[in-house]
């Protein structure tokens, strides 16, 4: 199994003491709001979703990631790659998302994980683009989304909650010019681990 190591970050598979951080997390209607309908997921829904995050790797070969601080150990949510079907109308697509407890924000914590995703993708994945998207308003998620060299292209509604979003991309070669991921945050080359577990 694949994970990676930035300098304050450990990004691995999911494991079933995942879960109730996880919940605690999507419980939180602040780091909710911007996603989908707004609505908060309890432990049943967190459950599920863990579940589909794991067949998303087996079926693809890639995924999104349990993030959890090296130094504590504490999970702190997520981030990798997805194809979103959500949004039929980008297909066929890879997504960056993340998604993080509200004690993590402001550290620049989504885009040390989210940059070493976009490496992992260009670099391990050989993926040509990548996208994120974000609800427009979501200011946060669109600074990451620039400090990772993304650029937005599309604009649309999100079918699923009649919400608007904002589409960004990168492909690989913008990604190699712009040496090869070096993001802005004061986290260095992350390294790829790998391992059983």
């Amino acid at each position: 199994m694949v994970t990676l190591e930035t300098p304050r970050l450990l990004l691995r598979r999911w494991r079933a003491e995942d879960v109730a951080p996880l919940a605690a997390i999507n419980a939180d209607a602040e780091v909710m709001r911007w996603i989908g309908d707004g609505s908060v997921r309890d432990e049943h829904r967190t459950r599920s979703g863990i579940e589909a995050m794991e067949r998303g790797w087996e079926e693809q070969g890639f995924g999104l990631f349990a993030v959890e601080i090296r130094s504590t150990h504490e999970l702190t949510g997520f981030t990798g790659l997805s194809v979103p079907d959500f949004l039929p109308e980008v297909l066929p697509a890879v997504e960056v998302g993340w998604r993080l407890g509200r004690a993590h924000w402001g550290q620049g914590l989504a885009t040390e994980a989210a940059a070493a995703v976009v490496r992992f993708g260009f670099e391990d994945c050989a993926l040509k683009r990548i996208i994120s998207i974000a609800q427009v308003g979501n200011d946060a998620s669109e600074r990451v989304m620039a400090k990772l060299g993304m650029h937005p292209f599309h604009e649309t509604v999100d079918p699923s909650c009649n919400r608007r979003v904002r589409v960004f991309e990168l492909t690989s070669d913008r990604f190699r010019e712009q040496g090869a991921g070096n993001i802005s945050t004061g986290s260095s080359r992350p390294e790829r681990l790998q391992g059983r577990g």
